[in-house]
């Protein structure tokens, strides 16, 4: 690649947007791209998954040893040689977590870091929670091109969604990064997806992938690994490749027509509605498993 491409992926917290940023991240090395992973929640637990559960020094807490920092102290490797690095949070109860996406990319660009090193990709995952502040400063400023939000088809991730997409309908006209799709993710009952779907169709979004939840994850996470270094041959391994596949193809840029408070409220109600009488999609043996296990609790075991 002649030109680095810089992608954002927002999502609400434990929606699974870690987990994906970094399964894309992995896929995209495998596939011949050089990628670097900055984890811009105050979490600092982005690229756990790349580094095998271990945690690196992130730019806020390098800095606050008020010494000049050198740039192999925050820039680690991980699977595959993916560039790793986190902005890192302030102290806890002190100051303002998105500073620290803010004071970390303008370090990351004062040192040279991308020219250095050379990136084709450059991951920014992104609390999606709120888009203010620096939380909104991979938006704002214009310096991801393409943006993603990992949601499932719950009210509160879609309505994280929906927040989302209004910080990029404020910022488009001055530059700000525009929209390329909605990363399903535990997408497991026909009614999910159409929920999803739903909202995708009322807020002029597309829809990158469907991802379902897996146990392929828990174990590769337990292991902290990624999936596509702990179980490559698996099912959701292969979901995994074929969205980075997808994100990398993927040319669409735009503004998302966001629903208004009231909008979504209503377009909530009917979904809650039709969902009356709806009955989980769990198997048979799935359910046999947790009645076995409520009566264990139950017998005090």
């Amino acid at each position: 690649m002649t030109k680095t491409r810089n992608i954002a992926i927002y999502g609400k917290g434990g929606i699974g947007k870690s987990t994906t940023a970094s399964n894309i991240s992995a896929a995209l090395s495998e596939q011949g791209y050089h990628v670097m992973q900055i984890g811009c929640d105050p979490k600092s637990d982005s690229t756990n998954t790349l580094r095998g559960g271990t945690f690196i020094p992130t730019i806020l807490d390098t800095l606050r040893t008020n010494r000049k920092v050198e740039i192999d102290e925050i820039v680690h490797n991980g699977f595959n040689d993916i560039l790793c690095v986190e902005a890192g949070g302030p102290e806890p109860g002190v100051g303002c977590a998105g500073r620290g996406i803010i004071t970390a990319i303008e370090l990351l660009a004062s040192r040279n870091v991308f020219e250095d090193y050379k990136p084709d990709v450059v991951i920014y995952d992104v609390l999606g929670d709120v888009v203010c502040g620096g939380f909104a400063m991979p938006i704002r400023e214009g310096i991801a091109e393409q943006v993603y939000t990992v949601s499932s088809s719950d009210f509160m991730a879609i309505y994280a969604a929906n927040n989302l997409f209004k910080g990029i309908k404020k910022y488009a006209a001055s530059g700000g990064a525009l929209f390329s799709g909605i990363i399903a993710n535990s997408i497991n009952q026909t009614i999910q997806k159409d929920i999803v779907k739903d909202f995708s169709n009322n807020t002029g979004t597309t829809i990158a992938q469907f991802v379902p939840r897996s146990l392929s994850v828990t174990r590769a996470e337990l292991l902290g690994k990624t999936v596509i270094e702990a179980d490559p041959d698996s099912e959701q391994a292969t979901v995994y490749r074929k969205l980075a596949k997808t994100i990398i193809k993927n040319r669409k840029k735009y503004v998302p027509s966001p629903l208004e408070p009231e909008q979504l409220k209503e377009w909530a109600e009917r979904w809650s509605d039709s969902l009356l009488g709806q009955k989980d999609e769990i198997s048979p043996g799935c359910r046999l498993n947790y009645l076995a296990q409520e009566a264990e609790i139950s017998s005090g075991n």
